[in-house]
């Protein structure tokens, strides 16, 4: 039975190396997993505002022969405990094992679920009556933003992670321009309640939008 417009869901899908996690380069092991300062209050702060809340990420590093999807999953695992520890949680972990130039067979293809392709959110939104055109995706590259835009999303850049590199290669108008720059998950996430809040009262336009 399809959802009815008027229940479909709000979320924040939210990149995992470089918004949630420090980045590493290719996360190997759960114990190179270190949350970034602020994540998790971030993650607590969606949740009691009702907003799902969502990792996309892209792990190519299974495509890449570096580790397994059991490895993935032993990460998100840890990852998932830590935030809990914290009192917050995941509504979702979707992740894309693929990459054109893999070298192990089963996962070397052009896929739709690798970001910038939007099959990520659009399986998350399906299997949680979320509704894309409200909601947004936090990130810290520039492939984040496309997706977003692709997506029908709004774009949040945080400057952690590779976003502030990223955020210089921006010298000119780009289609995915960001809808708010943020110093980090937090900030991202205090922009999009009070953005949200806004939407949500029949107020299209934040006022509140700020570059960083």
């Amino acid at each position: 039975m399809p959802i009815q417009a008027e229940a479909m869901k709000q979320a924040v899908f939210v990149d995992r190396d470089g918004a949630i996690c420090e980045e590493v380069g290719y996360l190997r092991d759960p114990s190179q997993l270190q949350l970034i300062p602020g994540a998790a209050d971030a993650v607590r702060l969606l949740n009691k505002s009702g907003l799902k809340t969502i990792v996309v990420t892209n792990q190519s590093g299974v495509a890449r022969g570096y580790f397994s999807e059991d490895m993935i999953a032993a990460v998100h695992r840890t990852m998932s405990y830590l935030l809990g520890e914290q009192g917050a949680y995941l509504d979702g972990i979707y992740y894309c094992p693929h990459h054109p130039q893999g070298i192990v067979d089963h996962y070397r293809k052009t896929c739709d679920c690798r970001k910038p392709a939007t099959g990520l959110l659009r399986r998350a939104a399906h299997e949680h009556g979320i509704e894309l055109s409200r909601s947004y995706l936090i990130g810290d590259k520039l492939t984040d933003l496309e997706c977003a835009y692709r997506a029908g999303v709004k774009a949040i850049l945080v400057l952690t992670g590779y976003g502030a590199e990223e955020r210089r290669t921006m010298t000119t108008p780009r289609l995915e321009e960001p809808a708010f720059i943020a110093a980090d998950l937090l900030d991202a996430a205090r922009w999009i309640i009070e953005d949200s809040q806004c939407r949500n009262h029949g107020n299209s336009d934040n006022k509140t939008e700020r570059d960083r």
